[in-house]
């Protein structure tokens, strides 16, 4: 059959909708070449698509816009075979044709086998004769760590003077999406100018240390604080300290500062009087207790201890000018008077302020449409948690071990800070050669680095100081693609397979950073692709320091986790977790230390949906549901059998990017779990129909709104995909808190139990407890289950799958391709050889890197 005219020039494009009783692919093609300009269709593929889909698929009114009369079968067209693959994968998950019926088994195998063997061989044969994928540029993330690493300079920050990279198949490392523009460029170069002047030693001797102590009330910048005097006073003997007796003692040692409320607007708590003159490290000690605050405003000793952190920020009123961010991480205060010491990085004119976590934050109430009050929030049984400060100092900017400092080295040798040559035409080649050794990740051919010579050579024919000159040339090739740019570790036009390339792409991948100086030595002997070394060099980064970075940038991009403070917790129906900013930040720090025992401990792949422990801290122990647990640092802790915690798919922080802090929904939460964890992403809803909103008054359930959106027969073909799994997770709110009954804001329906009382921020609130949740359902398959318990059971019992999916994720991040067609052959093979241990997921990775996928070519030997 010939395409018509207007079936040719029709703009198309591929999503998938529902037709029928399942949802099934419709490719609306671009404009493609006819079947008469095309390879025919081989036997007995043709013959099965004329008997059991031409009906539906054939000529202007194909059903879908999916003409298989005129598709090509021309496989080397990349687009084509696109299309190709998606009929197979729908062909293979048994989404066409519609009816099952309409294809037998036998021949649905034939079939499958011959698009499979046609397709692998096309794909294969791109792949010898263009290479697995294209060169792939550097995150913005990626170049400020190696500007830190080249340069020595590890508090580097540089990434947001740079255009944020696009985000594609969920992550920001895909080839094709990191483009270079002009605009781009203009960037790296402002970027790479800017590492370059802080690398610079700035004049003869280290910025000079400035020293600051402070006792009485100059440990705070107020001798009040927001929230009434519940939330801040000044201590004598345990007691507070009346005015006049504290104009008297202003700067005695015997006052405490007592604290008892988080940072958060309106708040401005930092020591009187000390603004940093200077970009820096800044050393602070302190002495301090955790406290209880009782009755009467006194003090007696807490008993379990109190996280806090700093927050830089410039010194200002309650109105916050410019950033705040946290700085010296978490410490743990505790009952007995210690001396705490951590270091804080600080901006010129800025200044740091205590950051208690998990308190209560008063915020003023307009009562009655009178003026502003506040009201510090009742007290827990036995007093309100607090800290009480005794004395705090400050040393700093904090100086480099030796002067001028390694980042001055790196750029101009043994030459002095005041960087003078006198012999500038010789000194230009030596430093060119040792800057570009340090900073390249592979040889830098001889005729290259002449043109980045010349380039300094004319600068100083300009008349352009020595050190700029300098500058000019590293900042050129920071900006080249011999730094920018990572290659594939095999060339397809001669198969050679390039050691640095594969050193650069395993450091990149658990890193996020170059080789460093080992893995740099074994490319240059020709050894990084043995067998065993490869395997004890991944071993090395996976549990060196800089895997963390990895493990942030991995979780961020799949698990979402760099949203997770998108949506504010609406405190009409949540009140308790309004402004709990530490329960955020401890909800996201368990994701991360699970993934990353999931990793270093080698821990089945089924801990994706399910295990026995989790990891918390005392606020995670609290939202759980567990015994107390002390401090703020995350313990492994073995749950009771009757926990519905466990492994990634029930944790806190997933429930929070799946919902939107008002409600949750199952819709949205069901597909996100099947398409990032599952690995079974469910098509793209029509355009046309709306997306199911909850009730938030509590008047009708998720179940009752969800009837109604999948009335149609196709709708609920396509729900019954995700919407379950979504269901037997209704059980947590949009924190991941269980709750057995959903609630509202109508407080006038019958039958309704009301809850009242005061949240953190010293405000009435008041919802109801509506319906009681439903969490059974029904699996696609027809599996059943009664709650999130069976649900995990029914997920693990699939932990191939889980494992595909995890490498699915692995290589698209280690090598920025998406696994391609000829590629899956590869990932059965690696899920073969880890099925015997159960699909360990350090297992994994050592066979992901030792791969053809990785490599580029046959893999180690």
């Amino acid at each position: 059959m010939t395409k018509t005219p207007a079936a040719t020039d029709r703009q198309m494009r591929v999503f998938v909708r529902p037709i029928g009783t399942a949802c099934a692919v419709c490719l609306l093609l671009l404009p493609c070449t006819s079947r008469s300009a095309g390879a025919e269709i081989p036997e007995p593929l043709g013959k099965l698509i004329r008997q059991t889909c031409l009906d539906c698929h054939g000529g202007e009114s194909a059903e879908g816009g999916l003409d298989l009369a005129s598709l090509a079968f021309t496989l080397d067209d990349r687009e084509l075979r696109d299309r190709w693959i998606l009929i197979h994968d729908r062909i293979h998950a048994g989404e066409m044709p519609p009816d099952p019926e309409m294809l037998s088994d036998p021949d649905r195998q034939t079939l499958l086998k011959t698009l499979n063997d046609a397709i692998a061989k096309a794909d294969r044969a791109d792949v010898m004769a263009n290479g697995r994928g294209p060169l792939r540029r550097l995150t913005r993330e990626e170049y400020e760590q190696n500007l830190r690493d080249v340069l020595q300079l590890p508090l580097l920050d540089i990434r947001d003077m740079l255009p944020e990279d696009r985000v594609v198949h969920r992550f920001n490392k895909t080839a094709t999406a990191l483009d270079m523009s002009r605009v781009q460029l203009a960037a790296y170069l402002d970027a790479a100018e800017a590492a370059l002047q802080q690398a610079m030693a700035d004049g003869p001797k280290p910025p000079q240390v400035t020293k600051y102590r402070a006792v009485g009330t100059r440990l705070f910048s107020a001798t009040s604080t927001f929230g009434e005097r519940e939330a801040m006073f000044f201590a004598k003997d345990n007691k507070a300290v009346g005015a006049k007796e504290l104009e008297t003692l202003k700067d005695d040692t015997i006052l405490e500062l007592a604290l008892f409320r988080s940072a958060h607007w309106p708040y401005y708590g930092y020591p009187r009087g000390f603004v940093a003159k200077l970009s820096g490290q800044y050393r602070v000690r302190f002495s301090a207790r955790a406290v209880l605050q009782t009755e009467g405003y006194q003090l007696q000793p807490a008993t379990e201890p109190v996280p806090m952190t700093f927050r830089a920020r410039k010194p200002s009123g309650p109105d916050v000018s410019g950033d705040v961010r946290a700085t010296g991480g978490i410490m743990d205060i505790q009952p007995n008077p210690s001396v705490y010491e951590t270091t804080v990085r600080l901006l010129p004119t800025e200044t740091f302020e205590y950051s208690l976590l998990g308190l209560p934050v008063p915020l003023a109430r307009n009562v009655n449409g009178g003026p502003p009050t506040y009201r510090y929030p009742p007290f827990p049984e036995g007093g309100q948690p607090g800290v009480a400060f005794q004395w705090l100092e400050v040393e700093g900017p904090l100086p480099p071990e030796s002067w001028p400092p390694p980042s001055h080295r790196v750029l101009f040798d043994d030459i002095d800070s005041e960087v003078t040559s006198e012999n500038p035409t010789e000194d230009v080649g030596r430093l060119l050669r040792r800057f570009v050794n340090l900073a390249a990740r592979e040889p830098v051919p001889t005729e290259t680095l002449v043109r980045f010579e010349q380039l300094i050579q004319r600068r100083l024919k300009q008349g352009i100081p020595f050190p700029e000159a300098m500058l000019a040339g590293y900042k050129a090739f920071l900006c080249s693609s011999h730094f920018l740019y990572l290659r594939e570790p095999s060339d397809p036009a001669t198969g050679h397979l390039d050691q640095y390339a594969v050193a650069s792409r395993l450091s990149h991948f658990l890193t996020n950073t170059r080789p460093d100086p080992a893995l740099m030595e074994l490319a240059a002997a020709g050894k990084m692709c043995n067998a065993d070394t490869l395997r004890r060099k991944t071993d090395r980064l996976i549990n060196s320091s800089g895997f963390d970075r990895f493990v942030e940038s991995f979780t961020d991009y799949w698990l979402d986790l760099r949203n997770i403070r998108r949506d504010e917790p609406d405190i009409r129906l949540h009140p308790e977790y309004r402004f709990d900013d530490y329960l955020i930040e401890s909800m996201e720090r368990e994701t991360r230390t699970l993934f990353t025992a999931m990793i270093r401990d080698n821990l089945s792949t089924s801990a994706l949906v399910d295990a026995d422990f989790v990891y918390a801290n005392d606020r995670l122990a609290r939202h759980y549901g567990l015994k107390p647990l002390s401090g703020s640092k995350m313990q492994k802790v073995v749950l009771p059998d009757d926990s519905p915690y466990g492994g990634l798919l029930a944790q806190a922080a997933i429930m929070k990017v799946t919902a939107n802090g008002t409600s949750t929904s199952p819709v949205i939460r069901g597909a996100w779990i099947m398409e990032r964890l599952i690995g079974q992403p469910p098509p793209p809803p029509p355009k046309s129909v709306p997306a199911v909103e909850p009730d938030i008054r509590g008047a009708k359930t998720i179940r009752e709104l969800l009837a109604l959106h999948t009335k149609s027969e196709s709708c609920a073909g396509c729900h019954a995909r995700f919407d379950p799994v979504g269901l037997a997770l209704e059980n947590f709110d949009v924190l991941g808190g269980w709750r057995t009954r959903y609630r509202g804001i109508e407080q006038n329906l019958e039958q309704r139990e009301s809850v009242t009382g005061i949240d953190r921020a010293g405000h009435d609130f008041a919802y109801t407890l509506a319906e009681p949740v439903d969490a059974s359902g029904q699996l696609l398959d027809g599996r059943r289950f009664r709650d999130i318990h069976k649900l995990k059971s029914l997920l693990a019992s699939n932990p191939r799958q889980l494992a595909r999916n995890l490498l699915h994720q692995f290589t698209l991040y280690a090598t920025g391709t998406p696994v391609r067609f000829s590629d899956r052959t590869e990932i059965e093979s690696i899920l073969d050889a880890c099925e015997s241990d159960g699909y360990r997921v350090r297992d994994l990775i050592h066979s992901l890197v030792q791969s053809r996928i990785f490599l580029g070519k046959d893999g180690c030997r």
